[in-house]
C-alpha cells in the first residue's frame, strides 16, 4: 500500500481544493461509493507536495489506494473492530486533531498576521541581534570549585581546548574543544553574554561565570561585524512565530470561557 496516510489526513483537515472534475464517484466497493471529491483532494495535495502537476498516473495511484483502503475499512467494520475501545479512542483523537486544525485555520483567516506586525517583530530582533559577532569557546562544569581549578590550570599554561574536551559537561561543544562558533550575545543567557562582551580576543574569564546550566569558563577567540538576516529572509519564520502566538492567545481565551470541572 502506498504511504498516503499523511496526505489523506491533511486532505481531511483542509478545505476542498480547486481541481479538475473526475466522474461523480471514482468507484464503488460493495455498493459504497468513493467520491471523486476525495480523490481530487488527495491527488492535488500529493501533486502540490511534489511540485508536480496531477498526472493520469497519479490519479490511478490515488484511485487504487482509496479502493484498497475502502476494502480494508469495510472488513474492519465487519469484524467489529470499530467497536473496540482503543480504536474508538484513536478515532476520537484523530477527529479532534482534524477539527482543531480546521478551527485554527479558520481563526487565522479571520485574524491574519499583518506586514506591520512582521516588521515590528523583525525590528525587535534586529535590535537585539547587535552589531558584533563573537567566536568563543567555553568549559561548563557543575561547581564553582571545579571551574576555579580549571582556571588555575589555564594560568599555568594548559590549553583551553584540551581542558574543554576533558572536563566540559556541554556535550554539544566539548568534543570540539568547547568551540561555540560564531554567534551574537543575544543567543546566550544574560550572565554568559555579559561576560563574553567584556573580554578581548585571546582572553578568558578569570572568575567562573554562573548560569542556570552550571559554571562556565569562557574564552573569546575573535570578533567581527555582525549583519542580521534581512526581513525577507526571516519573514516566513517570523510569520509562523506570530501565528503561533495568535493561536496560543486564542486557546487561552477559549479555555478561560469554558466551564471545566475536574
Amino acid at each position: 500500500m502506498f504511504k498516503l496516510s499523511r496526505i489523506l489526513t491533511a486532505t481531511a483537515m483542509s478545505c476542498a481544493l480547486a481541481a479538475p472534475v473526475w466522474a461523480q464517484n471514482i468507484a464503488t466497493v460493495n455498493g459504497k461509493p468513493i467520491p471523486q471529491s476525495l480523490a481530487d483532494s488527495v491527488a492535488n495535495s500529493m501533486a502540490k507536495q511534489q511540485g508536480q502537476p496531477v498526472t493520469p498516473q497519479l490519479k490511478d495511484m490515488v484511485k487504487n489506494e482509496l479502493i484498497n483502503r475502502e476494502v480494508m475499512v469495510q472488513e474492519a467494520d465487519k469484524l467489529g473492530l470499530d467497536k473496540d475501545q482503543t480504536v474508538q479512542d484513536e478515532i476520537r483523537i484523530s477527529r479532534q486533531n482534524i477539527l482543531i486544525r480546521a478551527l485554527f485555520n479558520a481563526y487565522l483567516q479571520k485574524h491574519p498576521v499583518t506586514d506591520a506586525q512582521i516588521k515590528a517583530k523583525y525590528d525587535e530582533f534586529a535590535k537585539k541581534f547587535g552589531n558584533t559577532e563573537y567566536k568563543a569557546q567555553h568549559i561548563l562544569v557543575p561547581s564553582e570549585k571545579e571551574a576555579q581549578d580549571i582556571i588555575a590550570q589555564l594560568k599555568k599554561g594548559a590549553k583551553f581546548s584540551e581542558l574543554a574536551k576533558k572536563y566540559s559537561k556541554d556535550t554539544g561543544s566539548a568534543a570540539n574543544g568547547g568551540d561555540l562558533g560564531w554567534s551574537t550575545p543575544s543567543n546566550y543567557v544574560p550572565p554568559f553574554a555579559k561576560a563574553l562582551e567584556a573580554l578581548k580576543p585571546g582572553q578568558y574569564t578569570q572568575t567562573p561565570v554562573q548560569s542556570q546550566f552550571g559554571w562556565h569558563i569562557i574564552k573569546l577567540d575573535a570578533t567581527r561585524p555582525a549583519k542580521p538576516p534581512t526581513l525577507e529572509q526571516l519573514k516566513p519564520q517570523i510569520q509562523a512565530e506570530l501565528q503561533r502566538e495568535e493561536i496560543t492567545k486564542y486557546q487561552d481565551e477559549l479555555r478561560a470561557k469554558a466551564k471545566i470541572t475536574e
